[in-house]
């Protein structure tokens, strides 16, 4: 039996050596814990998780692949990277490209992210603002006068209007705003954090 030194324990003897994570590997798992972190935060943007993991595949690895890259990276079916590519292209964050002397179809992600967070905004906005801002309208003519008459002028009614009526105008301002602001991210963000510091300090 190999005597231990004074500083080595049995333990630390017997415990085996860890093999080196070699530089591809270390990459790939860099990829993979992206992948999977922006697949769960795509959910808050409304894209599901499947179309949010294609999408940080794309854009972590820098370069176009095809549906049969996606599916095997990804393990996922073709008709699922397929109908989740589809969407992104839909939103406009993600492009198909065709190589030369290739049939297949490939895909990229945009490089600039200021750039897809302006277009995942407005498409938000289109889906979720646009419909909200409608309905108050709506709800504001149920209420009007030419529709109920006189009980438009019952207490109950007036402050329900008066309700819809500053919503209207949060979300009005909101909206005529939200064209400058993503017309131009990067300045847009910066005057947005310039005044939001101003009005902080």
């Amino acid at each position: 039996m190999t005597p231990f030194t004074a500083t080595e324990s049995p333990a630390a003897a017997k415990a085996p050596q860890a093999r080196p994570v070699s530089p591809d590997q270390q990459l790939r798992e860099a990829q993979d814990l992206f992948i999977r972190r922006w697949g769960e935060m795509g959910q808050t943007w409304g894209i599901n998780r499947t179309m949010g993991e294609i999408h940080a595949l794309l854009y972590v690895t820098a370069q176009p692949l095809c549906t049969d890259d996606v599916m095997e990276r990804l393990n996922i079916s073709r008709g699922n990277a397929s109908m989740s590519l589809r969407a992104l292209c839909d939103w406009g964050i993600i492009r198909r490209l065709h190589k030369r002397g290739e049939r297949r179809e490939f895909f990229e992600s945009l490089s600039d992210v200021w750039e897809m967070f302006s277009i995942i905004a407005a498409e938000r906005k289109r889906r979720e603002m646009d419909p909200v801002l409608e309905t108050i309208r709506q709800c504001q003519h149920m209420l009007d006068e030419k529709s109920i008459g006189k009980a438009a002028r019952t207490e109950a009614v007036v402050l329900t209007r008066q309700r819809l009526e500053g919503m209207e105008e949060f979300m009005g301002v909101t909206t005529q705003i939200f064209p400058q602001f993503i017309g131009n991210a990067r300045s847009g963000l910066t005057r947005v954090a310039k005044i939001l510091l101003k009005a902080l300090s």
